[in-house]
């Protein structure tokens, strides 16, 4: 099913694909070869969880881990691999009224012309929709296209994307889906590309020019996860369909980093079930 909507001051075209669509397309994929991380499944509240060895791609713990799920706000990181792959940090956005008609206020003024980097460090501290939507505009035509394009280059299977926010689309229908698998990859390659942007997220907040001599300045979304020993950096999202989903990055020890995934869990209980996850990880250790 086609959706056509406004986006970035032009028009784009989204597929929108259900999660049982992709879970089967997903069931003929290579499953993650699990070394055992003890942790009772029925601790966690998430529906699906996955712990993911950085440097040798092993999983060492897995909940559903290749099951399709709403990713909300973990969304932003595709979108901000995708343009920064395409587009330098310092490249100016104009910031159209398209870009701030998304849920929330980020105080970007229509108008104004704000580089690149910055709409990015704003949507993944921040987790600023209007932010993440005037950085995709920097694709140009068909970026939710581009976004899908570059997911499947990656190998990500599970994983689709009917908008760059993860913002629900409707009642019934997500923003984007995907498994805590691919996202744990996402996370990953996106550390490893772009990591002077993902360790922003370890910073309490985020402080950019908005332009007409103002400052804007937002709270980070990752604070509860920042006094968590090892802490490397994370990406929070939360919607009705959804729920509570965090992937976040720590140092076990030094040299080895893992990704922490949690999708479908609640609001508060996302920050816990990482915790226990991680926890669980250095117990095996």
């Amino acid at each position: 099913m086609a959706t056509v909507g406004a986006f970035g001051g032009g028009v784009y075209a989204a597929v929108r694909v259900s999660p049982q669509h992709l879970s089967a397309a997903a069931a003929g994929a290579e499953q993650p070869n699990v070394t055992t991380v003890a942790l009772d499944p029925s601790r966690l509240e998430a529906r699906a969880a996955v712990l993911y060895d950085v440097g040798s791609g092993r999983v060492l713990y897995q909940k559903n881990a290749n099951e399709a799920l709403p990713l909300a706000s973990l969304t932003k990181l595709m979108a901000a691999q995708t343009v920064l792959s395409r587009k330098d940090p310092t490249t100016p956005v104009l910031i159209t009224k398209d870009d701030v008609r998304s849920e929330g206020d980020s105080g970007l003024q229509v108008g104004e012309t704000m580089p690149l980097g910055d709409l990015i460090s704003l949507a993944l501290v921040a987790s600023s929709n209007d932010a993440i939507t005037a950085a995709a505009s920097a694709l140009g035509a068909d970026p939710i296209e581009k976004m899908n394009a570059a997911a499947r280059e990656l190998g990500l299977t599970q994983t689709h994307f009917n908008n760059p926010t993860g913002l629900d689309v409707s009642a019934s229908v997500s923003g984007a889906y995907g498994s805590c698998f691919d996202v744990a990859r996402l996370a990953s390659l996106f550390y490893t590309n772009y990591p002077e942007f993902f360790e922003l997220t370890t910073l309490p907040d985020v402080r950019v020019d908005g332009g007409a001599k103002k400052e804007i300045t937002l709270p980070a979304t990752t604070l509860p996860l920042q006094n968590i020993p090892g802490f490397v950096a994370a990406k929070t999202g939360y919607t009705d369909l959804a729920g509570g989903n965090v992937v976040a990055l720590f140092d076990l020890e030094p040299g080895r980093t893992v990704a922490a995934v949690v999708l479908g869990s609640t609001h508060e209980g996302r920050f816990s079930d990482i915790r226990m996850l991680i926890e669980a990880a250095r117990k095996s250790l």
